[in-house]
């Protein structure tokens, strides 16, 4: 149900920040590349900078996408609204914290100013759509999608990989039209108006795959998730910051993964994520820290065998599994269900079982009581052996859920809104508890 705005002063005032916003982000993008063109022989310092420019450049893309959403303020586009005004703030924080030395203190004053600019926009926008909308209620479960979500793509995700007619083939023995996914990925038209499906037959593939913002619409299919695996081995100590170090990274909206493997052969993210509404199904991921580095704007499903998602993400139906060998030391090596990397964080695992092997306190500190007092972890009506919530931190910002209500507010359909997108897809869901 959506309802009639006739914008007021508070509503023009957020619109007119969110302009302002726009030259800002652009001087950040000038400076960057300013800065790195006077840095020699610092590589990481370099990446860094590049890195500013990839996030500013995706900030002003979401600050656009939001204008546009706030034009009629009904329920789904203040969601979406929200979504990506707390992707610009994330993106801001991002880019400040790979920052050091010269570059950091050149880039600092402006940065910390878009990050106060996108607080406030995000709290405006709160403030405005509480006034401005009569009813505002999650849509319902009712099988009514948007148009992006098509019967084809529900079809394509519950196919088999030898159903699917794809577009264009990728096989490292040449047997398709490409021997790399990353040529196929560039062959895609930007832009896309309809699903185009790469397939990549079964192999090992070393290489790094970026899916750029403009490759709207794709899709990657492989044979199977021990057939088809993509394996990269960016890493920090080699140069390459831990924003671009993924053996796959994900700028594309609408993005449909399915039946193929992803790894890392040295300390990095397996797949980094800045896209929205997309679906990562009958896939495995297997990588050291930050697996599924889902940065921001996302909105997501990944079953996945492993995951450690940093952003506004649902991850269900999947396994989350340490490495064998972890097995041999359970009693002399402490693991965590996470820890407090950064301020106002919020975790909640529920409905899961918790083996053993976890620790438990559950959770650990970054560094001393950093972030303790802003954190949100939850958990609530996991499964045992190691579900027992007595042993837990004694953190204020730690708590056992045991309300219902308050644990529907992190359900599909209230999370991220998937009710009027996700079941269409053809992934299995609970909506509900």
């Amino acid at each position: 149900m959506v309802s009639e705005v006739v914008k007021d002063s508070k509503t023009i005032m957020l619109q007119m920040s969110l302009e302002e916003s726009t030259s800002a982000i652009q001087k950040a993008i000038d400076t960057a590349k300013n800065v790195n063109q006077r840095i020699n022989n610092n590589p990481r310092k370099q990446a860094a900078l590049l890195d500013c420019v990839d996030l500013m450049d995706l900030s002003m893309d979401r600050v656009f996408d939001s204008k546009e959403a706030l034009q009629n303020m009904t329920t789904s586009s203040v969601e979406d609204a929200h979504a990506w005004l707390s992707s610009v703030f994330t993106n801001h924080v991002t880019c400040l914290d790979g920052l050091e030395g010269s570059a950091r203190t050149t880039m600092e004053p402006g940065l910390k100013d878009l990050i106060s600019g996108a607080r406030t926009s995000l709290a405006m926008l709160v403030a405005v759509s509480s006034l401005k909308t009569k009813v505002m209620i999650d849509e319902p479960l009712n099988g009514e999608f948007p148009t992006w979500v098509t019967s084809r793509d529900r079809t394509l995700l519950q196919a088999l990989p030898k159903e699917i007619k794809a577009n264009v083939v990728v096989a490292e023995d040449g047997s398709g039209k490409y021997k790399t996914v990353k040529e196929a990925v560039a062959s895609a038209p930007n832009k896309g108006k309809t699903r185009y499906v790469i397939y990549v037959k079964k192999g090992k593939y070393k290489e790094n795959v970026e899916v750029g913002k403009s490759k709207k619409n794709l899709m990657i299919v492989g044979d199977g998730m021990s057939s088809t695996i993509i394996t990269g081995s960016l890493n920090f100590v080699d140069g390459t910051t831990t924003f671009n170090s993924a053996t796959v990274g994900i700028h594309s909206p609408r993005y449909l993964v399915l039946e193929h493997s992803w790894a890392t052969e040295a300390p990095s993210s397996g797949t980094s994520r800045r896209d929205d509404q997309s679906v990562i199904n009958r896939c495995r991921i297997d990588a050291y820290q930050y697996t599924l580095y889902a940065h921001s704007n996302c909105r997501c499903v990944p079953k996945l065998q492993t995951s450690s998602p940093k952003a506004h993400e649902w991850t269900g139906q999947h396994d989350i599994i340490a490495s064998p060998y972890l097995k041999l030391v359970k009693g002399s090596i402490r693991s965590y269900l996470g820890r407090s990397w950064k301020e106002y964080s919020r975790t909640v695992v529920m409905q899961s079982y918790i083996g053993d092997h976890i620790d438990p306190t559950r959770w650990s500190v970054w560094d001393k009581d950093f972030a303790l007092e802003t954190l949100y972890y939850r958990e609530y009506n996991n499964k045992r052996p190691g579900a027992s919530t007595s042993k837990r931190v004694k953190w204020s910002g730690y708590h056992v859920i045991t309300s219902a209500e308050e644990a529907k507010r992190f359900i599909v359909a209230k999370l991220i809104q998937g009710g009027t997108w996700l079941k269409s897809s053809g992934v299995a869901y609970t909506g509900g508890l």
